[in-house]
């Protein structure tokens, strides 16, 4: 998920634990959101685990996470001008890297282009855009998914290539959805 920094880090101590944003978001509820954090950081900065998904009007919205979008009613409005819709993406467990993965890195890896809405991505993508970096293991121990009791691990890996191919396309990075 691409963010503003002042919202990545708002994100990853606790100050904001919805994401709000202008397009309908349908993603279940366990998917672990990768955190990019824009310039001037530009660096993948941490996760999130997405627990639901409200859409509504922009107002409707607004009056129900207002307390928890950690921005002001003015940046809000100008945000959502001319939306007919809204998502909020409620967020927990939201942890941040050690060492963030920057830009650079994640091109030397293969085709990483800076996310501007969503999109899924799948492991071997994901392994090969943090290969090498001190925070790689971090980064895909805490983007895995994690099946379910007594779910078989074959299980685990076709709900992310179906994660990896979802419609939803675009460019916010989600990670592989996690079996709860």
């Amino acid at each position: 998920m691409s963010l503003h920094p002042r919202y990545a880090t708002a994100i990853l101590d606790g100050r904001k634990s919805v994401e709000l944003r202008r397009q309908r978001v349908a993603v279940p509820p366990g998917t672990k959101v990768i955190l990019y954090a824009t310039s001037p950081v530009m660096a993948l900065v941490g996760t999130a685990t997405v627990t639901a998904v409200q859409v509504g009007t922009p107002s409707e919205i607004w009056k129900t996470h207002k307390e928890h979008g950690a921005i002001s009613r003015r940046d809000y409005l100008a945000y959502m001008e001319g939306a007919e819709q809204a998502s909020a993406l409620l967020l927990d467990a939201a942890r941040p890297f050690s060492d963030p993965v920057p830009l650079a890195h994640l091109r030397a890896g293969g085709s990483f282009h800076p996310p501007q809405s969503y999109r899924y991505v799948d492991p071997e993508t994901l392994s090969s855009w943090v290969d090498g970096h001190p925070t790689a293991e971090e980064v895909l121990r805490e983007t895995s998914p994690r099946p379910r009791a007594g779910a078989a691990k074959p299980a685990a890996k076709n709900q992310a290539q179906r994660g990896a191919g979802s419609p939803l396309g675009g460019s916010m990075i989600l990670a592989r959805h996690v079996a709860a």
